[in-house]
């Protein structure tokens, strides 16, 4: 199924992020809005970590 497909993606991709920023806590409200929306995530990270976003996008474009 689709959805099985997308949601084992999205499980894989958040388990990248937060293997990389270890010092957020993601919390379930930031992660259902986030979800799918790589602008949402990426002012997410920012926000928490102050980190640019230039960077974000970077690493995390390396392991889509």
């Amino acid at each position: 199924m689709a959805t099985d497909a997308m949601n084992e993606s999205w499980r894989r991709i958040l388990e990248q992020i937060q293997s990389v920023w270890t010092e957020i806590e993601f919390d379930d409200k930031e992660l259902k809005k986030a979800r799918g929306n790589l602008r949402v995530m990426i002012d997410l990270i920012q926000q928490q970590t102050g980190e640019p976003r230039e960077d974000i996008l970077q690493k995390i474009t390396s392991f889509l």
